[in-house]
């Protein structure tokens, strides 16, 4: 029996649960509901055979919309950079507007927190990120974007496909689906620029997919001009006397001028100084919060006197690049199109890629072209519009300390399409030979064969194409000159050259005239015999000058080491030819190392000898050309295999590493050299190649340190190998031999 109490109790109404529980009566469709962002909110319904992606943004009153409308409005002509990829437009939506743009925010919105925090969501998304895409870039479940006929589908973690209220054309997609590959930032002067390098995954755009940008400070409408303004009245400051620091005087004059023409504009405005007046009286009341002490940001002062300090005591827009440690080459070839970069192949991307920076104005382009050679002290004019300058460190902090930039310029003159500007760019870190064995560009007995060529004065060429990494190769063996001999690198190339010793001078051509006469390879070659070198380093022997040097040289007896363009050795013979000089020089070279540069990887191809009879037939490691009824013969004494394995000129590999007889005429050549008889130069030899072994285990890649030891190895080699016992903390008598002397 039913009683009165039951009979009126109130029905039982289910507890509360998560619309994607599938026990929610209220939301049986629903499969996933999150809030990705403050106030942004994600639902995934299931819709017939697949699922439906939906977004709730923040919702605007009609104030808020009207609001927004203003800030937009205002915001028409500023240049704000968006964000190249999700990662980026995540990072973007979390920090919010930089001070300035919020202080033109706070100018022109009059609303309740809750309001602003929905304005400024709405104005981020729209201004400064990807707009419709916002929402979507925001939810770090979503992994691909999929265009189709209806719109846009995503695949998310656990749901897909899942259709979406997308255009099958939104604007932003092509950064939607971009990758990050690697973030840094470059210092310019007090000043740290972001840079990204991304891969965009949207096919059918651009034929390129790996690139480059530029993260410099966005700008607020009327900037532009306020920046050109102050250029015109810094350079036609009147100064007396001498300018000891160009950079000081620019930066203090443009502030100057930058901060009374921000405070000018502002207090013109008379709607915010009504504002400013009046929130100055009630705050005096205690009626309202004071204002601030002026009227910009200090931010938006600091992003104009970067512009000031790029243009007039930087490279304009190629300001960034030539000081990124991480770029190899900059390319600038013509006005309107995109600046490109080769980036170093250990970041991981190899190729040129495009970069977000291009001259917009031929007069832009010219004046850096120009600076550029003036930097060096060449002048381009109509007579002279082209040159190969090398550009050093100068003590204004326009480089980092060991940085050298090479450049080709170009006026218009010349190239077809306007100037044009090639920049190759030396690592202020040289490699040694122990970075190199660890990135498997040669294999360790070539580093011990080098090392001792380089310190019995022998004659050592680097040949192959541009970037293939001759000069890193070259400088890598410096150290392994002995720190008491004295090496001596001549002509235009010699700043490229890496030189630890002490008693190391690099002479150098110049293409513009001094005491009105130029100074040439004859008188650098005069000059060099007057200061008694041991070993000449020639870098680019390719003019005809050069290889006339080259060709003397080899016959004073001082070593040789130097770097040519020719890919293999018949191109190699071909050039000495061309260039008129007698083949029997060829003899003359002890060792010539042929660097190659494949898919993003720099290693040794193969490294040659030049012999009187062919050696090594049996195993085709040997050759014969036929010049103008010469016959060469040369011989492999090492090579990389396909599976990127090394096969060094052993004869007997059934012998243990250190036993294995080395089956090549290099060590005639060293025991000449050396005044030694062949057995002691084998022993010299794996005594080093022991050495070698070492120093890759310890991961000795610090370059001065690598001179350091080496030098104190030829000082008192017993008791440096105990030092180096003790600092590996065991014992390496297997590995580290003391060199009594006795044969």
């Amino acid at each position: 029996m039913t009683t009165r109490a039951e009979t009126n109790a109130a029905p039982v109404v289910p507890e509360p649960l998560p619309p994607d529980d599938t026990d929610a009566w209220y939301a049986p469709d629903v499969r996933e509901q999150d809030e990705v962002s403050p106030g942004v909110v994600v639902t995934v319904r299931r819709a017939g055979s697949g699922f439906r992606y939906e977004v709730r943004e923040p919702v605007l009153s009609a104030a808020d919309a009207d609001a927004l409308s203003t800030v937009e409005s205002y915001f028409d002509g500023a240049h704000v950079e968006r964000p190249r990829t999700r990662e980026g437009a995540v990072e973007r939506m979390e920090g919010g507007f930089d001070a300035k743009h919020r202080r033109v925010i706070d100018r022109l919105v009059d609303a309740t927190p809750a309001s602003r925090r929905r304005i400024e969501y709405h104005a981020l998304s729209s201004l400064a990120c990807f707009d419709d895409l916002t929402p979507y870039a925001l939810d770090p479940r979503i992994d691909v974007a999929d265009v189709t006929s209806d719109g846009v589908v995503v695949h998310t973690d656990d749901y897909a496909p899942a259709s979406t209220a997308l255009d099958p054309d939104p604007e932003y997609l092509d950064r939607f689906t971009s990758e990050r590959v690697e973030r840094h930032t470059v210092r310019f002067h007090e000043f740290e620029i972001p840079v990204i390098v991304y891969r965009e995954h949207l096919l059918g755009t651009d034929p390129f997919t790996t690139k480059y940008a530029v993260r410099e400070p966005d700008l607020l409408p009327g900037d532009e001009r306020l920046i050109e303004v102050c250029k015109e009245r810094v350079w036609e400051t009147g100064v007396e006397g001498v300018v000891e620091d160009r950079v000081e005087f620019v930066r203090d004059r443009a502030r100057s001028l930058l901060a009374r023409q921000l405070t000018v504009r502002n207090t013109t405005e008379w709607v915010d100084a009504a504002r400013y007046r009046l929130r100055s009286a009630l705050a005096e009341l205690d009626l309202a919060v004071p204002p601030v002490d002026h009227r910009f940001a200090d931010d938006r002062l600091d992003d104009l006197l970067y512009y000031v300090l790029r243009d007039l005591v930087g490279y304009g827009k190629l300001t960034v690049p030539i000081r990124d440690h991480t770029l190899e080459d900059i390319e600038a070839n013509r006005v309107d199109e995109r600046v490109k970069v080769l980036p170093r192949a250990d970041l991981g991307h190899d190729g040129r890629v495009p970069t977000n920076l291009a001259f917009d104005s031929e007069a832009a382009f010219v004046n850096v072209v120009t600076q550029l050679a003036a930097d060096d002290g060449v002048e381009l004019n109509a007579s002279n519009p082209s040159a190969k300058v090398n550009v050093d460190p100068d003590g204004t902090g326009l480089h980092d300390a060991d940085d050298t930039i090479r450049c080709a310029v170009a006026l218009p003159t010349i190239s077809e399409d306007g100037p044009h500007i090639s920049i190759r760019k030396q690592s202020a870190d040289a490699m040694t030979p122990i970075d190199l064995v660890e990135r498997d560009s040669l294999p360790t007995e070539l580093v011990a064969l080098l090392w001792l060529l380089y310190e019995s004065h022998g004659v050592v060429l680097f040949s192959g194409p541009t970037g293939a990494g001759k000069t890193t190769l070259m400088n890598a063996h410096m150290p392994f000159i002995p720190y008491r001999d004295r090496p001596i690198s001549i002509d235009e190339g010699s700043r490229e050259v890496r030189i630890p010793h002490e008693t190391g001078v690099s002479l150098t051509t110049r293409d513009h005239e001094r005491d009105h006469r130029r100074v040439t390879m004859a008188d650098l070659m005069t000059q060099c015999n007057y200061l008694n070198p041991d070993v000449e380093v020639i870098a680019e022997i390719n003019t005809g000058a050069s290889f006339e040097t080259f060709a003397e040289t080899l016959n004073t007896g001082h070593g040789v080491i130097g770097t040519t363009h020719a890919d293999d050795i018949e191109s190699l013979v071909n050039r000495v030819i061309e260039k008129g000089l007698p083949t029997y020089l060829l003899d003359e070279i002890d060792l010539v190392v042929f660097p190659r540069h494949v898919d993003g990887e720099r290693y040794v191809g193969e490294v040659v000898e030049f012999v009187d009879d062919p050696v090594g037939t049996d195993r085709d490691r040997g050759g014969t050309i036929r010049k103008g009824g010469t016959t060469i013969h040369w011989n492999s004494v090492c090579r990389r295999r396909p599976d990127g394995s090394f096969d060094f000129a052993y004869e007997h590999p059934q012998f243990g590493d250190d036993e294995r007889r080395v089956d090549t005429g290099i060590l005639d050549r060293l025991a000449s050299l050396r005044d030694e008889s062949v057995p002691a130069v084998e022993d010299a030899f794996h005594r080093r190649h022991r050495y070698v072994q070492y120093l890759v285990r310890e991961g000795l890649t610090d370059f001065d340190e690598l001179f350091a030891i080496l030098a104190d190895l030829e000082t008192n080699e017993a008791a440096t190998v105990e030092r180096l016992r003790r600092r590996a903390g065991r014992d390496e008598p297997a590995h580290l031999e003391v060199d009594t002397g006795e044969q």
